[in-house]
């Protein structure tokens, strides 16, 4: 006897009863497919691209309201995503558990059968992983004030897992658990005269605190490179959930990319970008960005001109500071370089 399909339409497993709105045929991709069974490693972006030419308009197709998009998905492995037509267009329904061959329409419910971890995520999670555990990004002058690395007992000048190290500064009441970092290259915003609106700072490893003193004694518990006396320490944040559903900013953001991580000229797809726009912007976590190159050419009598801008790829914000962004290139058509402009798709 086979299964019995459980179909509950969940707006992207949220618990309210709501319809996915009407796809119009425009927004489909030429080769969609009527359904898709979602496999594990699979992520919301790449589940959406099957569907759909601009893949972050997902949340606009399943008709989500601004807290909702807040919530994280509940899309499994196993799940099947139906592209059904209607006399009133194309609608996807998410279908919880194996497909079969026929449907039961049920009212939402939690699951209990599964845990949140193994929910598919917005994006790569292995890929912006360190970067949601890992500030990487402090104010001007965010570390002149933050606790700092005195040496060992044994006055070692390299330091690293398992050493005991002292520490001055260090205030009892932020917890024991903190980040090892070091100052690294400054952010600069070119929209401002280069003024610099924060540091990228190096991170080194983690601490934990053994005893609060007017010097007091920790633990190196990870160490990523050398770490040397006068690096300095931060608390080490709470975890950071990033399974924001893609979508585009309600404000107008026109702001360019600074910074790419590892020190790389040029950009493409699954490289992290640093914006000169933050939460002060209007950014949050899922916003969408398309990114705009920006060229000149020489005319005949020597003088330089602006081309009109060519759109060359997609960035998924991820993580968001006061005037500045972490973001994932998710599509990339073209070269990307810093500088490049970055606006509302």
């Amino acid at each position: 006897m086979q299964k019995l399909i459980i179909s509950i339409v969940l707006c992207l497993g949220l618990l309210t009863a709501l319809s996915a709105n009407a796809v119009d045929n425009s927004m489909l991709r030429s080769d969609v497919p009527s359904r898709y069974e979602v496999v594990k490693g699979d992520t919301l972006w790449d589940i959406a691209a099957r569907f759909l030419k601009e893949p972050w308009r997902w949340s606009e197709i399943w008709g989500l309201n601004r807290d909702q998009l807040k919530n994280p998905h509940k899309i499994y492995p196993g799940d099947t995503i139906i592209l059904q037509k209607t006399l009133q267009g194309n609608r996807l329904q998410l279908i919880q558990g194996k497909a079969d061959h026929r449907t039961v329409k049920l009212s939402p419910q939690i699951r209990i059968d599964q845990a949140r971890s193994k929910a598919i995520p917005s994006i790569p999670a292995a890929v912006i992983e360190p970067f949601l555990s890992q500030p990487l990004v402090v104010e001007k002058d965010g570390l002149a004030l933050a606790p700092y690395l005195l040496g060992t007992s044994d006055n070692r000048v390299v330091l690293s897992t398992g050493n005991t190290v002292y520490v001055a500064n260090m205030p009892d009441n932020l917890g024991k658990a903190w980040q090892i970092f070091r100052s690294g290259k400054a952010l600069k915003d070119p929209d401002q005269n280069n003024r610099v609106i924060g540091f990228e700072a190096e991170y080194l490893g983690n601490a934990s605190v053994k005893v609060f003193d007017e010097i007091s004694t920790a633990v190196i518990t990870h160490s990523t490179q050398e770490i040397l006396k006068g690096d300095r320490l931060v608390p080490a944040p709470g975890l950071i959930f990033n399974n924001y559903a893609p979508h585009a900013p309600e404000t107008l953001i026109n702001g360019r990319i600074i910074s790419v991580y590892g020190g790389v000229t040029e950009i493409s797809r699954g490289s992290i970008v640093t914006l000169n726009k933050g939460m002060l912007d209007g950014m949050e976590m899922g916003h969408v960005l398309a990114v705009y190159r920006r060229s000149q050419t020489r005319l005949p009598d020597g003088k330089m001109v602006e081309l009109p801008e060519e759109r060359t790829g997609l960035v998924f914000v991820f993580r968001v500071f006061d005037q500045l962004s972490y973001a994932l290139v998710v599509r990339s058509t073209g070269t990307i370089k810093i500088l490049d402009a970055v606006k509302n798709p």
